[in-house]
């Protein structure tokens, strides 16, 4: 009867574990939708001011030019790691943490490499081995444009100091509730138009290029970080209730087999007894 027992607390405590996760995955999905709409309608918006940036840039002559733009001799690099405050997300914080080390080690194995956390799971899991030169683990608690410009406004300040030849975001980009991006991108130094494509787009420039330069290029840097965080934010959440999803399913699939194996203990323990009081029924007849 012990062993019944321990099953019956076992189906018990599955029992509880499955209100969580359920309950879990419902808080997930109702932030996800909202995170969703969020990032889906910033998307692009962010491309296409990061594709008037680029062309921009391209169009820059002597006399007008942006200390975000400069390129140069890499030898020092900062990498913003985006992660979550809290786990129980599948693999989506372990995702971004090898991204990160598998470009450190393949593209900055020679160079000085040195971390910004955004979230407090990358942080835990990258200070063990690289130097974190700063975390902003708060930025969650109030997830807004001007939060994230306060920190992005650091990060350019930084570079445009020489403190980093260039600045990268690693974060997980946001497809579906079930599918996430591990993705790396350059931050800074502005990425200039890829290949041969020349700029064939005749710009007119109200008031001038150079207050054009002076105030599209810092707020396009703030708004490209600001949705690298609000695409790692619906990740986060679709991770979770996919995660928790999977986690009730795994519960009710060991409950129910916790269940068959009670209910066989519980006959066999029932057939013992008959056979006991047959038997002892049969001796007393002998």
């Amino acid at each position: 009867m012990a062993n019944l027992k321990e099953i019956r607390n076992r189906i018990t405590s599955i029992g509880s574990t499955m209100q969580i996760t359920s309950a879990m995955k419902m808080v997930s999905a109702a932030k996800l939708k909202k995170a969703q709409d969020a990032i889906t309608q910033m998307r692009p918006y962010a491309n296409k001011l990061t594709e008037l940036l680029q062309n921009l840039s391209a169009t820059l002559e002597g006399d007008v030019s942006s200390v975000y733009a400069e390129q140069r001799e890499v030898s020092k690099v900062l990498m913003v790691v985006i992660t979550s405050n809290r786990g129980l997300c599948g693999g989506f914080n372990s995702s971004v943490v090898k991204a990160s080390i598998k470009s450190i080690e393949d593209n900055y194995s020679d160079k000085q490499i040195e971390i910004l956390t955004i979230g407090k799971k990358g942080y835990d899991l990258l200070s063990k081995k690289y130097k974190i030169v700063n975390k902003h683990n708060e930025i969650y608690d109030d997830l807004t444009f001007d939060n994230v410009a306060i920190v992005a406004e650091k990060i350019m300040n930084l570079f445009a100091l020489g403190q980093y030849d260039k600045v990268e975001l690693v974060y997980n980009q946001f497809k579906n509730a079930a599918t996430q991006i591990a993705t790396i991108e350059q931050f800074l130094p502005i990425e200039p138009l890829k290949g041969t494509l020349k700029v064939t787009t005749d710009y007119i420039f109200e008031p001038s290029k150079a207050e054009i330069v002076l105030e599209l290029i810092p707020k396009s840097l703030k708004t490209q970080l600001y949705k690298a965080i609000r695409d790692s934010f619906a990740s986060e959440h679709g991770a979770r209730m996919t995660a928790m999803h999977k986690a009730t399913d795994n519960a009710t699939e060991l409950r129910d087999d916790l269940k068959l194996s009670y209910n066989k203990a519980r006959q066999a323990a029932i057939t013992n007894e008959i056979l006991e009081i047959v038997g002892g029924a049969e001796a007393l007849n002998n």
